[in-house]
């Protein structure tokens, strides 16, 4: 696992901190669009493995915001995260493999047997909803190489497969697009429809760019 800083928490000295989860072969580069306002904001990614990279530093309040693989991510380490006022899962679910709650293991499947090829351009624009929002992709685009991406895919199949997966109540709300065609849209309702708040959007699986900065998306309800 990896980490990035996504303000330059040195400038000014702010009391409240947005942890980060993101999804699967991610970076940071496709998040600078937001602002981060009141906040630090610490981004997790990379999941070859499940060590926090980092001792996270004290604040007067902590929020969670997690993403797509991200939901499940920080889920499973939980325990090694700090209490948080909020926790908000953006189009995910701690069932990452499931027919009913998370990604078809079809879909899954194909997406790993692909996987190099996907990742030319294919994956990236079933991400969004609209060509306008592909195109803005496109100027912050993931830096992170092919191969390194195709192996956390498999690395994360592997943990998956093995893992013993069952949720009991942890996130508050859950964000879900209604274009979503990563972790279908009705996958997602199935799962947090007893399980958290449900806010609906008008998006597709990558939702960032109808906010204009993470405080709305702490807002979102």
């Amino acid at each position: 696992m990896q980490y990035y800083w996504l303000n330059d928490r040195n400038k000014e000295n702010r009391k409240k901190l947005i942890i980060f989860f993101c999804g699967w072969s991610f970076d940071n580069y496709p998040f600078k669009t937001l602002d981060c306002g009141d906040y630090d904001i610490l981004m997790f990614y990379d999941y070859k493995n499940h060590n926090i990279p980092i001792e996270i530093p004290q604040y007067e309040e902590y929020y969670l915001v997690t993403w797509s693989m991200g939901v499940y991510i920080a889920y499973l380490l939980r325990d090694k995260l700090p209490d948080f006022k909020l926790k908000i899962a953006i189009d995910g679910t701690p069932f990452p493999i499931h027919n009913e709650l998370g990604i078809p293991e079809r879909t899954f499947e194909l997406t790993l047997r692909n996987v190099d090829t996907g990742l030319q351009g294919k994956f990236q624009r079933n991400l969004f909803k609209e060509e306008k929002d592909y195109e803005k992709y496109l100027q912050n685009p993931v830096q992170r190489k092919i191969p390194e991406q195709a192996q956390e895919l498999r690395d994360l199949k592997d943990f998956i497969s093995k893992a013993d997966i069952s949720y009991e109540k942890y996130y508050d709300r859950a964000i879900i697009s209604e274009t979503d065609k990563i972790v279908p849209t009705k996958n997602q309702v199935n799962c947090w429809k007893n399980r958290a708040s449900v806010i609906m959007i008008d998006s597709g699986h990558f939702p960032f760019y109808s906010f204009n900065g993470w405080d709305d998306i702490l807002k979102c309800n």
